[in-house]
């Protein structure tokens, strides 16, 4: 089959190619000295050099997407923040055992790939990853007419980390006592998105509408990117003995917290932080539970950290004003949720 018959069965190979030319710069600009292949191989190479400085390494891996924000990129023809929210999105999630990232693959997929907008999201993804020296050494663009309605795309990363293996943080020592604190998130981050979607429908709200509460337009809320904690987080994992770490994403505040309990711990929360306009307004407008709000959203906290009350004081030092005390850590009596708000 030649290209042009290719072509004309939904599939253009030669505007793959142009992608590929368009984010080689930014690709390469995310390059460590680990890396030791170029952009163009079948696969990404890189050498990890302070591997000796570990006693006993453990990789941590985690592979994610964006969910149906990337919907309201496409409403909005805006895609040079969505990859930062897909890489800061896989950082914290290997963050929460202790790992420091060293490579990030990419995957990004559409009925028609449109150069422009892909080099757009892996301009953001090497903005993302370049901030936690972490290289972009590999991905994949795919076009797959009959998959894909038109003007729609699918974007996914997997990352790879490494943490000394006495430093990982895997919820055990996690003990009564324990304090929660939240990190204050920058907005909805990457979930809930389909219902906040289904909310903007009922009521009527166009994307490009300023909207007092928020203080901006409706789509400049629903893009704002989600935020890395790896700055704040990382270093506190280095110096102290985190009992556990919470990122907040699918599920909400409730099931990210409890899967780190043991069955004879709960988590027992206060709400005394303020919660962003954007849950408030979703919630009226579809008449949410704040139950189901609390699984489905992060409320304002994207990473809670679990830690001991002898280490609190330190550790809520080092992180200043931004944070709060969120709850604490009690004895589970029967039949009581993991996770207890008042």
């Amino acid at each position: 089959m030649t290209s042009n018959a290719y072509k004309g069965s939904g599939v253009d190979i030669d505007a793959a190619t142009r992608a590929v030319e368009l984010m080689k710069a930014y690709v390469r600009s995310t390059f460590t000295s680990s890396v030791i292949s170029d952009i163009g191989l079948f696969s990404g190479l890189f050498t990890i050099p302070e591997l000796k400085k570990y006693k006993e390494p453990v990789f941590a891996g985690s592979t994610d997407g964006v969910g149906t924000k990337m919907m309201i990129a496409e409403r909005m023809g805006k895609f040079d923040t969505i990859g930062q929210c897909l890489a800061n999105h896989c950082v914290n999630d290997i963050l929460t055992s202790g790992a420091k990232p060293l490579a990030f693959f990419d995957y990004t997929a559409s009925l028609k790939l449109i150069p422009a907008e892909v080099a757009d999201i892996v301009k953001g993804i090497a903005t993302a990853c370049r901030e936690v020296d972490c290289a972009l050494v590999g991905g994949e663009t795919a076009e797959m007419p009959g998959v894909y309605r038109k003007g729609r795309h699918d974007l996914v990363g997997t990352i790879f980390g490494i943490v000394e293996r006495e430093k990982v943080i895997d919820g055990s020592r996690i003990a009564e006592g324990d304090l929660l604190l939240g990190l204050p998130s920058s907005g909805l981050h990457t979930n809930g998105y389909s219902l906040v979607r289904k909310a903007i429908k009922t009521a009527g709200l166009k994307l490009n509408q300023y909207i007092e509460e928020l203080g901006c337009t409706l789509g400049e809320e629903l893009l704002r990117v989600h935020k890395c904690y790896f700055s704040q987080v990382y270093p506190l994992a280095q110096e102290f003995n985190l009992g556990g770490v919470a990122h907040i994403t699918g599920g909400g505040l409730i099931d990210n917290i409890a899967r780190l309990l043991p069955d004879s711990l709960c988590a027992k929360i206060d709400y005394d932080w303020p919660i962003p306009a954007i849950f408030k307004m979703v919630q009226e407008i579809e008449n949410v539970s704040w139950p189901e709000m609390r699984k489905t959203f992060n409320l304002g906290v994207g990473m809670v950290l679990i830690v001991s009350y002898e280490e609190s004081e330190q550790i809520r030092e080092a992180l200043g004003d931004d944070h709060w005390l969120i709850g604490e850590i009690c004895l589970r009596k029967e039949g009581e949720d993991k996770v207890v708000f008042s």
